[in-house]
């Protein structure tokens, strides 16, 4: 017996050593950003025959070069400092690059790539800086109006639990294919809140980022969130957080998918919010407008003394800014006091991370 177990540590011996002795391969670098904001992207593919390089970086896809080796590399650049998202695809198949552990995901698989972040010389205002910070918490939540179990998330200011004090209150809601984590995920709104709280230039509130779809059918999505939002999530968090209880302190923005959610149910319903905002909206056909809106612009003098702001933002090269341009002529034409954002930038959180930095100082003044 002691032979045998001799023999079997000596044999373990002999093949951790030879292990041991083994030359590790280099660990691929992907992306490798240089200082002069030129990047380098790689993948380990021997056997591929075609990689291409597509991101908000690019127009385009970029081809990868094949070295003898079977790294596959391309540089481009240089890119201007910000968070960027990026794919590659192999030999017509789409993926993520797999030397980067920094993912976007959502609620659908189409959503999944690759992040890029170029660095800032100082801190940008999304970044996380050395403030006090707030908290993040998930809630699991009955929905009568569903009939489901639904999650949403909240944000907390710095002091929160050690305050007694009431707090406005923020519904932020996510886009398509998002979900109730993607605003402080991907858009950072946890710290550029905490961000603007330390700089004095905001009112401390709290911010609800429930999941954004209640029906999967074409035309009912936003009236069954609308009524989970006003009859199970408001209720909650009045129930569960020191928020205030009057639509002088709530506020209703949202992006692309949650921008239309955020316009339609805030603008119907003015007894609840005061503030009203959408970023990149899906708005709907122009021709509908009138239809949708038919309370707040049959009641215009009324609606502008209930709001205190109506801000609709959208890039130029967004997809959706001739929806959200036309939506703004309508108010205009229906004398209903906003404002219009136009600004650079397409269907990204590029655009949407520097809109909430944007609107939250307009918030509860």
């Amino acid at each position: 017996m002691k032979r045998l177990v001799c023999a079997v540590l000596a044999a373990g011996i002999t093949t951790a050593s030879a292990f041991a002795q083994q030359p590790q391969a280099p660990r691929l670098v992907s992306p490798e950003v240089m200082a002069d904001g030129r990047v380098t992207f790689r993948l380990n593919a021997p056997k591929a025959e075609e990689v291409l390089l597509s991101g908000e970086f690019l127009d385009g896809n970029r081809k990868f070069e094949k070295g003898p080796d079977g790294i596959w590399a391309v540089t481009v650049g240089p890119i201007e400092p910000e968070i960027y998202h990026y794919n590659f695809t192999i030999d017509g198949v789409r993926t993520i690059d797999p030397a980067n552990p920094q993912l976007k995901t959502g609620s659908t698989p189409s959503t999944i790539s690759s992040v890029l972040e170029i660095k800032t010389p100082s801190p940008a205002f999304y970044d996380a800086q050395p403030v006090p910070h707030g908290d993040i918490r998930t809630h699991w939540y009955q929905s009568k109006s569903l009939n489901s179990i639904r999650r949403l998330t909240v944000y907390t200011p710095p002091g929160y639990d050690k305050a007694t004090s009431r707090y406005p209150v923020l519904y932020l809601f996510h886009g398509a294919n998002a979900d109730e984590n993607a605003w402080y995920r991907l858009g950072r709104a946890n710290l550029i809140l905490d961000n603007l709280i330390a700089a004095g230039k905001i009112t401390p509130f709290v911010a609800v980022m429930p999941f954004g779809y209640g029906g999967q059918q074409q035309g009912e999505n936003t009236a069954k969130f609308g009524k989970d939002l006003i009859e199970d999530v408001i209720p909650f968090i009045q129930a569960t957080y020191r928020v205030f209880p009057d639509r002088e302190h709530r506020a209703i923005v949202g992006l692309s998918m949650g921008g239309g959610q955020s316009l339609t149910i805030g603008l119907n319903n003015l007894d609840l919010f005061s503030y009203v905002g959408g970023f990149s909206a899906a708005i709907g056909n122009a021709a509908n407008f009138s239809k949708t809106f038919a309370p707040l612009v049959n009641h215009a003098d009324a609606a502008n003394g209930k709001l205190k702001l109506l801000w609709v933002g959208c890039g130029t090269e967004d997809s959706l800014f001739g929806a959200s341009k036309a939506f703004s002529e309508f108010l205009t034409a229906n004398h209903i006091k906003h404002t219009f954002r136009e600004t650079g930038g397409a269907h990204t959180w590029m655009v949407w991370r520097r809109y909430l930095n944007e609107i939250s100082p307009l918030l509860f003044r």
